[in-house]
């Protein structure tokens, strides 16, 4: 890869850099059991079920959950109670959320080479995520990550989240960058789809949350196993 045909890189948290996929499944359940005092399971919703549902902001991520449960419950009246519930069962979401934020997660192998590798090769790097602001500056704080970036962006600090192209847009601006020579590193359809209404050329990790489907199934410009496999030469 090219370094010289970019002047930035914005890069992805969840699914990407962080596997944050343990919090969310805490904070859901813990949501959920303050939702359904009693009535759910100690078991909860499991992993895999999570992850299917992760990559569209918080806001998707509760009501899916709570779509989901609601289609368990044998009470169709007690399914629609709980999924008209979503104001009270957002707040709970996000109370939990800033107690587990990060205890549950890890950085993935390679990340913190492939930044240096970004940085050192001039480039000015952005994290955008659909993640709500404060809790994607804590994880990247807790994380150790927080020094690689100029601009940290969530899900609530534009109007839309991706993969409305937006956020991409109002990034490269605050970079002072074109889209066209700003590098988009993610895991998702979401990021791929942003990156290219946007204009920006895109690629894609092998490991994080591609709502179930297969993450070469996208299209995208390129696909690594790992951020350190990111080779800019001249």
């Amino acid at each position: 890869m090219n370094h010289e045909l970019f002047d930035a890189a914005i890069v992805d948290l969840d699914g990407t850099m962080v596997d944050t996929l343990g919090d969310f499944v805490a904070a859901l359940n813990q949501m959920l059991a303050e939702t359904l005092p009693g009535r759910w399971p100690a078991a909860g919703l499991d992993a895999a079920t999570v992850e299917r549902m992760v990559g569209k902001g918080s806001e998707h991520l509760v009501r899916s959950t709570l779509k989901h449960v609601g289609a368990q419950m044998g009470s169709a009246q007690s399914a629609i109670n709980l999924i008209a519930n979503f104001d009270a069962a957002f707040a709970a979401y996000q109370r939990h959320y800033t107690g587990i934020n990060g205890r549950h997660s890890a950085v993935y192998p390679g990340v913190p080479e492939g930044l240096r590798t970004l940085q050192q090769a001039g480039l000015r790097l952005a994290c955008l995520t659909n993640k709500p602001l404060a809790f994607a500056l804590e994880l990247l704080k807790l994380k150790g990550l927080d020094g690689f970036f100029t601009q940290v962006f969530g899900g609530d600090s534009f109007e839309r989240k991706k993969p409305d192209p937006l956020p991409l847009l109002k990034t490269c601006e605050c970079l002072g960058t074109s889209p066209a020579r700003t590098l988009m590193i993610g895991d998702s359809s979401n990021d791929a789809r942003a990156a290219r209404a946007a204009g920006c050329p895109v690629v894609l990790v092998t490991y994080g949350y591609n709502h179930g489907e297969p993450v070469r199934d996208v299209d995208a410009d390129g696909f690594i196993d790992s951020l350190a496999e990111l080779h800019l030469q001249k």
